[in-house]
């Protein structure tokens, strides 16, 4: 019985041929498996690097900009306390510290320090700055017609022209010197154009629909916001000046 038992298992193995390994047969899909594996924490370590930068971009970049900006405005209005102005006289501060500070009621409360410049490395401190190139801006303080044009960052880096889709015809527009309050009134605005178009800076701002000379002024940002792919463009005309006071009281439109 035993010899009989001997040769049927051996006739059954060589039937169904001998068995391999379970974890040779398993040997394919524990590779498959372990790249599933490593592609997920890959894409888990990207979506958390991705997060951190939008973070950064977002969120830091603004604490950073935002302190950069209040020790030079502090700096200016040190000095307008000490009367130190520039060699053009009152409101003709040393460019490199800032010229003014620009009031939008309709973007939020608050004033921005405005520069020489619309470079990166001026932008990047939470400022705006006036144009300088490719077309010169005309500062009020000069006292004769042209166009005040500026720039700021809508999103990173201070944003303080993040809410410019805010600003809609007739409203205020202040720019504040040593011994001046301009108060401008929005007269038209231009939701997006290309990054390229000039012609929105110049003297007498054609395309806002304006044909004669006069003081205007000009808030240029990027948009769509978190893009640079268009501009978004704000005009304002003077409508009059005042005299700061002993006590800077603001002008009725920014009380």
């Amino acid at each position: 019985m035993a010899a009989s038992t001997d040769t049927e298992q051996q006739e059954h193995a060589g039937e169904d041929g001998p068995r391999e390994p379970a974890a040779r047969r398993r040997g394919p899909g524990r590779i498959v498996a372990q790249a599933v594996s490593v592609f997920g924490e890959l894409l888990i370590t990207a979506g958390l690097v991705m997060g951190l930068f939008v973070v950064y971009s977002l969120w830091w970049t603004n604490v950073v900009a935002d302190r950069a900006a209040d020790r030079q405005a502090d700096k200016v209005r040190d000095n307008w306390a000490e009367d130190r102005v520039g060699p053009d006289g009152p409101g003709a501060l040393d460019t490199r510290a800032g010229i003014g500070f620009l009031h939008v009621p309709a973007m939020g409360k608050g004033d921005i320090l405005v520069e020489k410049g619309t470079s990166m490395k001026v932008l990047n401190d939470g400022v705006a700055g006036y144009y300088t190139d490719p077309v010169e801006a005309t500062l009020p303080t000069a006292d004769k017609e042209g166009n005040f044009s500026l720039a700021a960052h809508r999103d990173g880096h201070g944003a303080k022209f993040h809410r410019i889709d805010k600003i809609e015809e007739g409203d205020p527009i202040v720019f504040e010197t040593k011994d001046t309050w301009y108060v401008y009134k929005t007269y038209a605005t231009l939701p997006e154009t290309s990054k390229y178009n000039v012609d929105v800076l110049d003297a007498v701002p054609e395309e806002s629909g304006r044909k004669k000379p006069g003081h205007y002024i000009t808030l240029t940002t990027c948009t769509p916001v978190y893009t640079s792919r268009y501009r978004y463009v704000v005009w304002g005309e003077l409508v009059r000046t005042e005299k700061v006071d002993g006590d800077r009281t603001p002008p009725a439109e920014l009380r």
